[in-house]
């Protein structure tokens, strides 16, 4: 059986929100987002869906590299 996140189950916060648009913004993969946060995958996608954030890849390196 698959461990449960840390926060499986529990409300986003407001900090939990502007830390996914802050890695969003910062093109980090979805799947280090919801490591970061605590959250599944599929969580992050729908928490992002719902509050209109953009998971697409930007034309950029993730983490701010250049190459």
């Amino acid at each position: 059986m698959a461990k449960e996140p840390r926060n499986h189950g529990k409300h986003w916060g407001d900090g939990d929100v502007r830390q996914l648009r802050k890695l969003a913004d910062e093109n980090t993969p979805t799947r280090v987002i919801g490591i970061k946060l605590g959250r599944t995958e599929d969580a992050v996608y729908q928490k992002a869906s719902e509050e209109g954030i953009p998971l697409t890849p930007t034309n950029q390196s993730p983490y701010n590299r250049r190459k």
